[in-house]
């Protein structure tokens, strides 16, 4: 299916983008922006992501769950104490993510066109 058939439901949404894998963060920054959103980012560690937490805040989140050598869960909260929707994006299966985070859509990587528009139609509905 092509964009074309896609509404833009990030149309003026500005989205954190948390990954540690290039190809990967180019592949999530070209679906936000064919949904018509900004990217933030993408950065590739917690530390970054808190910095541009502070530089700017993101009207949605797309979290890498395992970046290397940390986990997400600390950029997760802070996006959670700020009232900013997130989601995770991994090859982790919903058994290995933190039960602080059991609410939280997860998206398999990788992340299809068509999974994240429904995403984020669930997060609407929330």
């Amino acid at each position: 299916m092509s964009a074309s058939h896609h509404s833009s439901p990030l149309a003026g949404c500005s989205v954190l983008i948390v990954e540690d894998q290039y190809l990967i963060a180019e592949e999530m920054c070209e679906l936000v922006e064919r949904l018509g959103g900004t990217v933030i980012g993408p950065v590739p560690r917690v530390s970054e992501a808190l910095e541009a937490l502070e530089e700017a805040k993101p009207d949605l989140a797309l979290l890498d769950v395992d970046l290397g050598s940390e986990k997400v869960y600390v950029a997760a909260e802070a996006l959670r104490a700020a009232g900013t929707p997130f989601l995770f994006t991994t090859g982790y299966d919903r058994g290995a993510i933190d039960s602080r985070f059991s609410d939280v859509l997860r998206l398999e990587k990788p992340v299809s066109l068509t999974a994240l528009v429904a995403a984020l139609g669930q997060l609407n509905s929330i």
